[in-house]
């Protein structure tokens, strides 16, 4: 059944995933204040990588949601979640910054080079700045829409690479428990747009020719 929200409702709806985002963020600045975590560093760093890749996840289910459900308003919502992908992304990059480096960019660099694990997520993670820089309206009349839609396609670059960078950090633990889980997540969400993309391109051909 198709549930279309009036401006006042989607407002409140939009505010509501707003908060309910930051519930994670606010959840891990009372711990740290309180002095709860026996593991501070290590804590941090994991709850902000996973929450990361989880706000990547939810990211990229906006469309198959909108084309299951019929709920195109859900698309309006999408923008907020992919700023928050970057958001835990900046802390979780930023934690390894200061506290494994103490902001020697020149010492974190050497570790991004030797660590492979560390240089994918490091990647994923410069590749979600131009996202993240261009996610305002105005932005996307500078860069035209076409244009807009293509550098935005990089999270489906961006979303493997993550889940490689956690894989690959697990696996030296022997705990692929998750990792697979998320692999299995982010492979039936690409391979959905694959499918939708490959019956439209035979559609389109047609009413071509």
């Amino acid at each position: 059944m198709a549930f279309n929200p009036s401006p006042k409702q989607l407002s409140a709806i939009k505010a509501l995933v707003f908060l309910l985002a930051l519930v994670p963020f606010g959840k891990l600045v009372w711990l740290t204040v309180t002095e709860q975590l026996v593991e501070p560093l290590q804590y941090i760093t994991r709850a902000t990588g996973d929450w990361t890749l989880y706000f990547l996840c939810i990211t990229l289910a906006v469309t198959p949601l909108r084309r299951l459900s019929k709920w195109n308003w859900v698309l309006k919502l999408r923008r907020m979640l992919g700023l928050y992908a970057f958001f835990y992304g900046l802390l979780h990059f930023t934690t390894f910054l200061w506290f494994d480096h103490f902001f020697d960019v020149q010492e974190m660099l050497k570790d991004v080079v030797k660590r492979p694990f560390i240089t994918v997520g490091f990647i994923a993670f410069v590749l979600l700045i131009p996202l993240a820089v261009t996610s305002t309206n105005a932005m996307v009349k500078r860069l035209g829409g076409k244009r807009w839609l293509w550098l935005h396609r990089l999270v489906y670059v961006i979303a493997p690479l993550g889940v490689l960078h956690y894989w690959w950090m697990k696996a030296a633990k022997n705990d692929l428990g998750q990792p697979l889980l998320f692999v299995v997540i982010v492979a039936a969400l690409l391979g959905l747009r694959l499918w939708w993309a490959r019956r439209v391109a035979p559609a389109q051909a047609g009413a071509q020719g």
